[in-house]
């Protein structure tokens, strides 16, 4: 019985590469593991072989080659990104000109608690002065914050989640529940027969979390500041 020329398995670094970055979500997702036990062909293609992809997007095909290559090809990714591995290579904007190159590179690194402290941190930085000087934030707060920052740590996410983390990714899960928070959190991983997981020790800071389970968003003072992130304008936009 002839074999199946369309399986993974049988196609060249190219045309794996073309399906993983053209396909469904589902069928992108099935591809993964394909993808990265091929990372010795990976460094076969030219540095060119990026130019498939959209470094203004959120594209997350592009972050998992790039992670795959992270993890197993560093010196291959150092030769083709250049300048591009310290600067991170999605494109990035910000209204008052927070550099978000250390948080692309956490998570390459997949540093996902760190890059969540980071987006905690910088929350706060929206948020202004005074929040930073109390330690969190208010959710009447949130209509002032820059929508290009929060779109850009969005992006970020979902760039190097494999889809799976971001605000709205978050937003799009609490629409299919009908907005009902009580059913978002042990959907996510929040909450675990009703008690709240304990951070950060019980959180599960890798790929393998929930969709959904990150950036954490402080839930001591009720649901309103996430209710205010999620449904941000140019935030729910994105869903």
């Amino acid at each position: 019985m002839p074999s199946d020329t369309s399986h993974p398995i049988n196609l060249s670094i190219e045309e794996l590469l073309e399906q993983f970055s053209s396909s469904s979500e589902r069928k992108k997702r099935s591809l993964i593991s394909f993808v990265e036990e091929r990372n010795n062909d990976l460094i076969t293609i030219p540095s060119s072989g990026l130019n498939a992809f959209d470094p203004n997007s959120d594209d997350w095909s592009a972050g998992f080659i790039l992670q795959v290559l992270n993890k197993h090809q560093p010196e291959f990714l150092k030769n083709i990104l250049g300048d591009d591995l310290l600067t991170g290579w999605f494109k990035t904007s910000s209204s008052i000109g927070i550099d978000y190159a250390p948080f692309q590179k956490m998570l390459l690194d997949e540093a996902f608690e760190e890059a969540d402290r980071f987006t905690s941190s910088m929350l706060r930085h929206l948020a202004g002065k005074e929040a930073e000087e109390r330690g969190y934030v208010y959710f009447s707060e949130v209509p002032n914050m820059p929508a290009i920052d929060l779109i850009t740590l969005d992006r970020l996410w979902i760039a190097y989640s494999q889809g799976k983390f971001g605000f709205s990714v978050q937003g799009r899960l609490l629409d299919k529940l009908g907005g009902n928070y009580e059913r978002l959190w042990p959907k996510i991983g929040w909450k675990k027969d009703g008690v709240w997981t304990r951070y950060p020790s019980a959180f599960d800071w890798t790929l393998k979390a929930p969709d959904g389970h990150m950036p954490l968003i402080n839930q001591l003072r009720g649901v309103r500041l996430m209710d205010a992130v999620l449904n941000q304008p140019e935030l729910k936009s994105r869903r």
